[in-house]
């Protein structure tokens, strides 16, 4: 281990020399408090170290020890159902032990090593592993089967394989490597943060992550393996977007990155997701869920950690060929915590005091997500889909973090805040927002919602265009002056905001809407659209039309539950019929009586 001297500390970075056969993004101890730091430059014999805990009263002469690996995470079963700092220490564990506040210097491992676990093996003695197989399995909790998987590197045949309650450093199997060396493995594996998990090769994103969220499952879909963002200013709902995706999102495993948010954020995340109940299962979210809380008043350099080690948890998961969801709330602060580790180190400064290659880190953080064919004989596929929170200064999208995300991403999501102050959740601008992934979802939807799924969007998002067109005339000269037809256009588009789009997150029936509720819903808003043209070509008055009684049912449907819902759909749908014939026919007479 290489043994070194600090000749300089500048917050969070400190200089240390005596260091030449260290390598770069070894973790290193700093002081005698035993400070965790990871050396991010090397000049000659000097380190330059991100020690990732507060640095105040560290002075030049005091030691600085590598340990000679990189920061690495420890994967084992344990992980499910903790929340965990940025460089994954475990925070219940830490307040146990120290109280509240994080003790400088506490070492405490990140899986507890004591805990024994049922290992039930699926395969047998003499049979040929390779690097992803599957060996056997831990019920970690009652959704999550941990799948003991070969470690990358290793292949060879099972020599012995064992039954029974085992801690995670105990042997579990035995594997003869070709060369004839035997292998002794166990349940615990580790991973540097900074490399991505290998796997044989990449799958095109075309199944949808079902959020229930109607505005992004309708409008602006977002695929498994995917790379979405969440833009927008203060206040908008960024995080509650956030929440609601980790709540509801048909993903099996769920990561929630909170990079540098406010502490009471992530206190919401944590009294809110044992309470609820995953619409699946039925099983607390918890049982579901990894939390990394890094919170703005924790040291910043852990900021820019907390990210990687969040992703390579979740591509631990993928691994074992489960569909996992990353949060990442929000990347703008942890490129933040780039640019103040940028500017102690003296670089060049590009764009708004950014790194120049702040670009290159983060396509480097989303390019870890899709959907992939995971090392292993069996073939099976994982995914792992990204959703990252930018919080730009003012609600400016050209800022350089905003810039560089949506270089990468497929799904935008820009949140609006006149419609945040509106009253209108979630937040989402239906004009500025797009997702690139649509022309292979659609297909997906026609073969398993309904044929007309497609035709029924494109005419949505028309009618949300036409209707801010027609906004414009309203505004410079009244109601007035719009043909039945455009009335009933905005009518319909006005509908469609307040009756679909908008969404509340409180409500039961309404904080999770199906694909086929959904479709349902968007059909009963749309068909009263389409039968008000056919009675206004009668000559039906577009008052009577707008003033019918059936709106109140058609507005109401959103707090329907699911079970009761088709229904209730075929009644509100007979409802309108007989409303609108009524209406024609009532137009009908009146000709006659006038001829």
């Amino acid at each position: 281990m290489e043994k070194g001297n600090i000749v300089k500390v500048a917050g969070p970075l400190v200089i240390a020399e005596g260091m030449k056969n260290a390598n770069l993004f070894d973790v290193v101890r700093v002081s005698e408090q035993r400070l965790i730091g990871e050396i991010i430059e090397m000049h000659g014999d000097r380190a330059s170290i991100q020690v990732y805990e507060e640095t105040a009263g560290l002075g030049p002469g005091e030691p600085v020890e590598s340990t000679g690996m990189p920061l690495s995470v420890e994967l084992a079963p344990g992980l499910i159902g903790r929340i965990y700092d940025g460089i994954q220490r475990p925070l219940d564990l830490i307040r146990e032990k120290v109280g509240s506040n994080i003790t400088r210097g506490i070492e405490i491992s990140a899986i507890d090593k004591s805990i024994k676990w049922y290992f039930q093996p699926t395969v047998k003695s003499g049979a040929r592993v390779d690097a992803g197989d599957i060996i056997g399995k831990v019920q970690e909790t009652v959704i999550v089967e941990h799948k003991i998987m070969v470690p990358f590197g290793l292949s060879g045949t099972i020599a012995e394989i064992q039954e029974g309650e085992f801690t995670v450093e105990q042997t579990i199997a035995k594997i003869k490597k070709d060369d004839g060396n035997i292998i002794e493995m166990n349940m615990l594996q580790k991973w540097p943060v900074r490399n991505g998990r290998p796997y044989k090769g990449k799958l095109p994103p075309e199944i949808p992550l079902i959020t229930g969220q109607r505005v992004i499952d309708t409008l602006f879909p977002l695929a498994k393996g995917g790379v979405a963002a969440v833009p927008g200013p203060f206040g908008s709902g960024k995080t509650v977007v956030q929440h609601q995706l980790a709540k509801w999102a048909d993903a099996e495993i769920i990561v929630y990155i909170g990079c540098g948010e406010r502490g009471n954020e992530m206190t919401d995340v944590l009294l809110e997701f044992p309470q609820l109940k995953d619409p699946r299962t039925g099983e607390s979210l918890m049982k579901r869920t990894v939390l990394i809380a890094n919170t703005s008043d924790m040291p910043v350099a852990a900021r820019e950690a907390s990210i990687y080690t969040g992703i390579t948890i979740a591509e631990y998961f993928r691994d074992m060929g489960y569909s996992v969801a990353l949060m990442a709330d929000s990347t703008s602060r942890w490129a933040e915590a780039l640019r103040e580790m940028s500017g102690r180190l003296e670089e060049m400064p590009g764009e708004e005091g950014y790194p120049a290659y702040l670009s290159s880190r983060i396509a480097q953080f989303y390019e870890r997500a899709g959907r992939t064919i995971c090392l292993g004989s069996d073939g099976r596929e994982g995914s792992l889909t990204a959703i990252g929170a930018v919080s730009p200064p003012g609600g400016d999208f050209s800022e350089p973090v905003t810039q560089a995300t949506l270089r990468i991403i497929k799904v935008f999501w820009a949140l609006d805040a006149n419609l945040a102050y509106s009253r209108h959740f979630p937040a989402v601008n239906w004009l500025n927002s797009y997702s690139l992934y649509l022309d292979r979802i659609n297909s997906w939807m026609e073969q398993n919602i309904s044929r007309d799924w497609t035709a029924l969007r494109s005419d949505v998002m028309k009618l949300l265009h036409e209707e801010a067109e027609l906004q414009e005339i309203v505004r410079l000269v009244g109601m007035d002056a719009l043909s039945p037809h455009e009335r009933l256009l905005l009518e319909a588009a006005r509908s469609v905001r307040e009756d679909y789009l908008h969404q509340n997150a409180f409500h039961d029936a309404d904080t999770y809407t199906s694909l086929q509720k959904q479709f349902k819903m968007l059909k009963l808003i749309m068909d009263f659209y389409y039968k008000g043209k056919n009675a206004l070509n009668k000559n039906a008055k577009v008052e009577d039309i707008i003033n019918m009684p059936v709106r109140e049912y058609i507005g109401r449907a959103k707090y329907i539950a699911e079970s009761e819902f088709d229904n209730a759909f075929i009644k509100i749908e007979a409802k309108l019929d007989e409303q609108i014939n009524s209406l024609i026919m009532k137009e009908a007479e009146l000709d006659a009586k006038r001829i």
